[in-house]
């Protein structure tokens, strides 16, 4: 992706319109979509979506920073319990990038956004545990461990939320101090 100044305010429309777009094509035809149909349900030229996302590849790394960005935002609103909770839930109801990279051949890395997915949810298991919710020999690699496979899970079939809640409450179960 391309980073330069400021986008102007038409442009920022522009470019979030080009990745919702993109998150639901995607999630559609799977990776092998067009970035012409991108374009087409965006409302935009081609030219546009390539201005903003030179390839494909940059248009996907770009779904995935803004989708850990809105989980970092989220973090900021709940508890561990809950952000586990809410977390599970979108992935289960969104299926998007997540799903799709994982079978895309793809090698995306995103370590800044990564690293600020686990500075939240490491704060959430801090003010568990200063709370007596969390044992205090919980970590934060179990806990992310523990969150991107129960994501992970909820991607695939079978999943509804009877089978969440109880996974959730197991995994909650066995986070908390005896």
């Amino acid at each position: 992706m391309v980073e330069g100044p400021p986008l102007r305010a038409d442009a920022q429309r522009n470019r979030a319109r080009i990745l919702d777009a993109a998150e639901a094509v995607f999630a559609e035809f799977g990776t092998r979509a067009s970035t012409e149909e991108v374009a087409r349900r965006a409302g935009v030229a081609i030219g546009t979506v390539f201005r903003h996302f030179p390839s494909k590849d940059d248009l996907l790394a770009a779904i995935m920073k803004r989708l850990l960005a809105q989980l970092v935002e989220e973090a900021g609103r709940h508890d561990l319990f809950a952000f586990f909770t809410h977390t599970v839930a979108q992935a289960a109801a969104k299926k998007t990038a997540v799903d799709l990279l994982a079978g895309s051949g793809v090698d995306i890395r995103l370590p800044d956004a990564l690293a600020h997915l686990e500075e939240a949810v490491g704060r959430l298991l801090e003010q568990a545990q200063a709370a007596g919710a969390v044992a205090d020999s919980v970590r934060l690699p179990e806990v992310m461990a523990l969150l991107a496979s129960v994501c992970q899970g909820a991607l695939h079939g079978g999943w509804n939320e009877q089978l969440q809640a109880r996974t959730l409450a197991v995994i909650f179960s066995g986070l908390k101090c005896d």
